[in-house]
């Protein structure tokens, strides 16, 4: 474990590292990718290549073990510095899976090729054309057969599944009726795609608005071996949810670092731009918006660092990643509006980046969950409130 000292020059280390990995691919880098929907494969190379998509890996596995408050660090740094991490944040996050769940055979067999670049692990699939996030009622089976199992369904919005190794699947395992809870019958597994692309899996892409590698995927009756479950079979759910605390938490820190870089471009601009004689940014209907999405931001970074505390302590409960979810992506999204509102018509310029890094923010008041559904889980779970789904 780091001392405070000893983080504090870490992340500043980090931070410069980040910083000239971002300068070598700046706004037309990915303007172009953007462009042509391409994905940034350089880029992603260049982290690897640094080790900062290992960070959350422990040394004994080739990582560099650092705690997940300095996982944060990085992916803030990357959309700070005018990048986007979506291309490969989910290392970071999916192979928590792996490291909390696994077996010691997957971990020796797996992390240490993870951490390297030799393997990509960047798919989770998990959300469904009909459940959405209704986690629960997923509908893709995976049935045991023998040394194997079978595995049938279709899976969306799996994002980065032409561009990794191996996916984070879940699947049901026991039908959803011969269950008491309905979170229960749920396992995961950890699928080698090269192979199942051979065996019956189908990559679809979807066209968004954004360039995020984003597809969805097709099980017919696609063999895995039986190796491939994580943990106990029947026991997914639990093991899902808290890989995505931890998603949770590197998603607001990629919504602050974004918050920061649509600051900072306003209030440059605002500086510099000359209407009627003076500075835009004299006025005061430029100023206060900006300086409250600067109060929204600073606010947002405490509930996130407290929420990394208390995940690095072990705490499962959820509460503060959820938090620093809704009020991170809050404070980008207003952020975004400011910088766009201060710039007026060169805002929509491609040129300006700001519409691109405006798309890129709008996503997190809807995923990895949506702003509602963390209200309704604080409403239930924090205030006592009864379940409204």
């Amino acid at each position: 474990m780091l001392m405070k000292a000893e983080q504090v020059e870490v992340v500043s280390q980090i931070r410069d590292t980040v910083k000239k990995v971002c300068e070598e691919y700046g706004g037309e880098y990915w303007r172009e990718k953007d462009r042509n929907r391409q994905y940034p494969t350089e880029f992603v190379k260049s982290l690897t290549e640094l080790g900062l998509l290992a960070s959350l890996i422990p040394e004994e596995y080739g990582g560099s073990g650092l705690p997940i408050s300095v996982g944060s660090e990085i992916l803030k740094a990357i959309h700070e510095f005018g990048a986007n991490a979506g291309a490969c944040h989910a290392q970071m996050y999916t192979m928590g899976t792996v490291l909390r769940h696994g077996s010691e055979q997957q971990k020796q067999e797996y992390l240490p090729r993870i951490a390297s670049g030799e393997l990509r692990l960047q798919a989770f699939g998990v959300t469904e054309p009909t459940a959405g996030t209704d986690t629960t009622s997923i509908s893709t089976v995976a049935e045991r057969k023998g040394d194997q199992y079978i595995v049938n369904g279709q899976k969306v919005w799996t994002s980065r599944a032409e561009h990794s190794d191996l996916m984070v699947l879940l699947a049901r395992t026991t039908p959803k009726e011969s269950v008491e809870k309905k979170s229960q019958g749920l396992s995961v597994f950890l699928i080698d795609m090269r192979d199942a692309l051979k065996n019956g899996m189908t990559i679809k892409p979807i066209r968004t608005m954004l360039n995020h590698s984003t597809t969805e995927i097709f099980f017919d009756n696609v063999p895995i071996p039986a190796s491939s479950l994580i943990g106990e079979e029947g026991k997914g759910f639990k093991y899902i949810l808290s890989g995505m605390n931890a998603e949770r938490i590197l998603i607001a820190a990629e919504c602050i670092g974004d918050a920061r870089w649509f600051i900072k471009k306003a209030s440059d601009y605002a500086n510099e731009r000359v209407v009627f004689g003076r500075p835009i940014g004299k006025n005061q209907g430029i100023q206060f918006p900006i300086a409250r999405a600067f109060s929204q931001t600073e606010a947002a970074e405490a509930i996130l660092d407290k929420a990394c505390a208390l995940y690095e302590e072990g705490d499962t409960s959820g509460t503060y990643a959820n938090m620093a979810k809704l009020l991170a992506s809050e404070a980008s999204w207003a952020s975004a509006e400011i910088c766009m509102q201060t710039h007026g018509g060169f805002a929509v310029a491609e040129e300006y980046d700001i519409e691109r890094k405006f798309r890129e923010a709008r996503l997190y008041q809807i995923a990895p969950i949506s702003t509602n559904l963390i209200l309704s889980y604080l409403a239930e779970h924090e205030l006592g409130l009864p379940r409204s789904y």
